[in-house]
């Protein structure tokens, strides 16, 4: 599933190309992409004439304020491989919705949404004021989702004492979505790697120096990853022109089981935890 710098490489995308563009039309192709509506017509009827006025995010949650009488925006759940595409091909096998925007000045656009494993969604939904104060409204169904750690304001140490305060494991809190958000399993690897600390530390025997330095670490290897347009291991995470990130090319544990630590040359330790794996290095981490 993305992460947050595969969801803000899209965002930033989305937001480049389609401020201020209208929804002339809008094809549901597949109607699980729009299984949160009752019928996928109606979705159609809550896009065609709006204009999308915003892009934002926090975490891997991506939405697109929309104009109208009622505060409203159209939330994207990318799922495993959902991908939003600027002028994708008509006849790509897996384009869920199609969607034609016009801009104020001519321009046209096509956005595409592409989703192969179908587990993502388009849903217009209500917006609120954002309980935690960092962003002026964020999606009623997303409101129960922390800050994450490269939104303006977000901050480590204080969230650093909530982790503390958590009887489980320091990856399985960074998971934690309703704590600190946007951090999937690669990040998580990469973080700890980065300040030297095994995964399954229990949280609570962690210092709250460790723990700052921790998330601090989450949101320096994200913003390094976010610089090359995020972590790409096949075709299905593309940003809006269709391109790969390649942070993959960077990890220094993620899915090395069995490789030479790039820092001591140890082999890093592939561990089976949670119905997935986890990735450290025995000697530079404790």
């Amino acid at each position: 599933m993305p992460e947050l710098p595969e969801v803000e490489t899209v965002r930033r995308g989305l937001h480049d190309h389609l401020i201020g563009a209208r929804f002339e039309a809008v094809n549901v192709r597949h109607p699980r992409a729009a299984r949160s509506h009752t019928t996928p017509e109606d979705l159609v009827e809550m896009l065609v004439g709006r204009r999308i006025i915003g892009a934002q995010r926090r975490g891997k949650y991506l939405w697109l304020p929309l104009d109208g009488d009622r505060p409203q925006a159209l939330f994207v759940h990318l799922g495993m491989s959902g991908q939003m595409l600027i002028q994708a091909p008509p006849g790509h096998p897996h384009l869920r919705i199609h969607a034609d925007l016009a801009l104020p000045n001519g321009d046209r656009r096509e956005l595409s949404f592409v989703d192969q494993r179908t587990f993502g969604q388009w849903n217009v939904v209500d917006l609120c004021p954002d309980p935690h104060g960092l962003q002026t409204s964020v999606p009623t169904i997303a409101a129960h989702i922390a800050p994450d750690p490269l939104e303006e304001g977000f901050d480590a140490r204080a969230v650093a004492g909530v982790i503390k305060n958590k009887r489980t494991e320091i990856k399985r809190v960074l998971l934690d979505q309703t704590v600190i958000s946007g951090i999937g399993n690669i990040y998580a690897d990469e973080a700890l790697f980065a300040a030297g600390v095994r995964p399954r530390r229990m949280a609570r025997w962690l210092t709250l120096r460790t723990i700052t330095a921790t998330i601090e670490s989450a949101a320096a290897v994200m913003t390094k990853a976010l610089e090359v347009g995020g972590t790409s291991f096949d075709s299905l995470y593309v940003n809006v022109n269709g391109s790969s990130g390649y942070f993959s090319r960077s990890l220094n544990v993620y899915g090395r089981g069995g490789q030479p630590c790039n820092v001591c040359g140890q082999p890093i330790v592939r561990q089976q935890w949670m119905n997935r794996s986890s990735h450290y290095c025995p000697q530079c981490q404790h």
